[in-house]
């Protein structure tokens, strides 16, 4: 958790903030291609342009204005993806190291053998051994559904009207939760709880960070599409779709 709040932290503060200054920037940007609409319209008449040449020069236009736009900013949408290649490194080589733990790799010596003895007898509630697999299904079924609720979190908070890419994008790591719940059901109990613990950390730190007075207390620019209300917002989503499933199925 330590390495959690140290490191993903920081880059989840600083993903949040890129992403309201690249709205900043877009919403300047359709009033420029609006701009250069017109200007493209009339040099076709002043210069006599077919559409080919037109539409060339109108991208090209548009492309220098968003690269002026990004470098004057400093907000290129790459800065958005920090957090994931920092996050995902550091959740494999922990599940690695655990998973090391538990099988005594690389080397069976004595120092391997104590640990893997004070995991056997260091757990806890229904979970006593922490090499053994959770056969409760407890953790791998709570695991899925953390995971599950930092996606409906992330949907539920915003009120932009998401694009097809987003769409599958969203149930796309739907579908990869639940299937993460069999494969957490036959690792030792130790990986999951780390697993576990790490989701409920993401979701906590998405709560958080969705309330505007955090948002200003880690100078995060406000953005025309930020929720002035978002725990009440989510609250009437997730009644919303309650509601939805039980008159579908009623």
């Amino acid at each position: 958790m330590m390495l959690r709040s140290c490191i993903t932290v920081p880059f989840a503060i600083y993903q949040n903030y890129i992403l309201a200054k690249l709205e900043y920037v877009k919403i300047e940007m359709d009033d420029i291609a609006k701009e250069l609409k017109k200007e493209t319209a009339v040099a076709v008449k002043m210069y006599n342009w077919d559409e080919k040449t037109a539409r060339i020069s109108f991208k090209r236009s548009i492309r220098k204005q968003w690269t002026n736009l990004i470098a004057r900013e400093n907000c290129h949408p790459f800065k958005t993806t920090l957090l994931v290649f920092f996050q995902l490194p550091l959740w494999v080589s922990l599940s690695i190291s655990l998973r090391n733990l538990v099988y005594m790799l690389p080397n069976q010596d004595f120092h391997a053998q104590l640990t893997f003895t004070e995991l056997s007898v260091g757990g806890f509630g229904w979970i006593p051994n922490l090499v053994e697999v959770d056969s409760s299904l407890i953790l791998p079924v709570c695991f899925g559904l953390l995971n599950l609720g930092i996606i409906e979190l992330q949907t539920l908070s915003k009120v932009n009207v998401p694009t097809k890419l987003q769409k599958f994008l969203t149930n796309f790591f739907r579908g990869l939760s639940i299937l993460m719940i069999p494969i957490a059901s036959v690792v030792p109990s130790c990986v999951v709880l780390y697993w576990t613990t790490s989701s409920a950390f993401g979701f906590v730190q998405n709560l958080i960070l969705v309330s505007p007075k955090i948002r200003r207390l880690c100078k995060i620019p406000q953005t025309p599409s930020e929720l002035e209300q978002p725990y009440k917002h989510i609250i009437t989503g997730i009644k919303y779709r309650f509601k939805y499933f039980s008159d579908k199925n009623s």
